[in-house]
């Protein structure tokens, strides 16, 4: 007889499987989702601008003709450096830095950036003992993302402090 070890539900077909309940390292804006079996099956697309060729023979009957427009590039940012506070601090292995353009962490390899709009609070926490700040920002859907910073004194906590708020104050609009 044999016998599964696990669980026997399987995912509905045709249902994207995404999140953390199928993919434990799945963290929105920090890492890209695996691609699926859809993904396989998807129609090819243009790419580099240049539209895609239509399979030869009858279109459908009612099928409206498709135009293919080049995408519209992004607009970047203009690397000029607005007026306005900026807070950074790091030590050797992790990083955070706040100023016009949002909030980015960074640890080790791994980085993640979150502009003004996608950020529900910022918390700082000093320790009673040690010297580990701890700044964790929170985001409308419920997750949040710590960064511990080793500080060389305990008294640069309230300077960072006061440099943080300073930022928020001029950039975080609660809604």
């Amino acid at each position: 007889m044999d016998q599964r070890i696990g669980s026997s539900s399987q995912p509905v077909k045709g249902e994207p499987v995404k999140g953390a309940g199928f993919d434990p390292a799945f963290i929105p804006g920090l890492t890209a989702q695996a691609a699926g079996p859809e993904a396989e099956d998807a129609k090819p697309t243009e790419e580099a601008g240049r539209p895609v060729p239509e399979p030869a023979g009858e279109p459908e009957h009612g099928a409206a003709a498709r135009t293919v427009e080049a995408p519209a590039e992004p607009e970047e940012e203009p690397e000029a450096v607005k007026d306005g506070p900026v807070f950074e601090v790091s030590d050797r292995r992790a990083r955070f830095a706040a100023d016009h353009r949002g909030v980015r962490l960074s640890l080790d390899e791994e980085n993640c950036e979150f502009r003004w709009n996608e950020i529900a609070a910022v918390e700082t926490e000093s320790p009673r003992f040690g010297k580990r700040f701890t700044i964790t920002v929170h985001t409308p859907d419920r997750r949040w993302y710590p960064i511990e910073i080793e500080a060389a004194a305990r008294a640069r906590f309230k300077e960072w402090e006061s440099e943080l708020d300073a930022v928020l104050d001029a950039y975080f609009e609660e809604a």
